[in-house]
């Protein structure tokens, strides 16, 4: 009788436990960022026109409904992306650039421009992002921004939480880069 109960709770926490699937990637519910732990916030799909680009996640510390907490939030954060068809790099990073350029000022992005060149020229040695790469952006507190790709490290961590804040604003910011896709990233489900 206990190993019946055992099993029916293991059984019914299952889905508490299960990935969150995201256009046939699954994202976990957890991540370790460097020392600390993330939980899964939302994730969706990036579009455009007719072509799906990648699938994205964002974890947090813990979770946040709204785009000023995420912004807000202290401790270490992860944008999760696995593309879904063949980029290069530059492909990639033009199109981030862009999405920074709607969401911030110009004096914003003047202070920014060396932080922005860094990411940019760690981006492009990339090359390309065949489909089903994975390309993580950790804000790690101790150390700044930190770019991987397919679980290496690329460059070196960029210094200033200012620059992670940024990124957040391409997916999260007033002009984001896809409104429904903010919406699922702060954990509101597809309508």
């Amino acid at each position: 009788m206990i190993k019946l109960i055992a099993a029916l709770l293991l059984v019914l926490s299952l889905p508490a436990l299960a990935a969150l699937e995201v256009a046939g990637v699954k994202f976990d519910d957890k991540a370790t960022v460097g020392a600390g732990d993330t939980v899964i916030n939302g994730a969706g799909m990036r579009k455009r026109a007719f072509f799906k680009v990648y699938a994205i996640a964002l974890y947090l510390p813990q979770k946040q409904a709204a785009a000023a907490d995420v912004l807000a939030a202290k401790g270490p954060k992860r944008i999760a992306i696995v593309t879904l068809r063949d980029l290069t790099a530059e492909q990639f990073v033009d199109a981030l650039l862009e999405a920074l350029k709607k969401n911030h000022d110009e004096t914003t992005l003047a202070a920014l421009q060396p932080k922005i060149e860094q990411f940019r020229s760690t981006m492009l040695s990339i090359g390309n992002a065949p489909e089903k790469s994975v390309v993580n952006l950790d804000w790690l507190p101790d150390t700044g921004t930190r770019l991987s790709f397919n679980g290496a490290q690329k460059g070196s961590d960029i210094s200033g939480e200012d620059f992670y804040r940024a990124l957040l604003r391409i997916w999260l910011g007033d002009k984001p880069a896809q409104d429904d896709l903010k919406e699922h990233l702060l954990g509101k489900p597809a309508s």
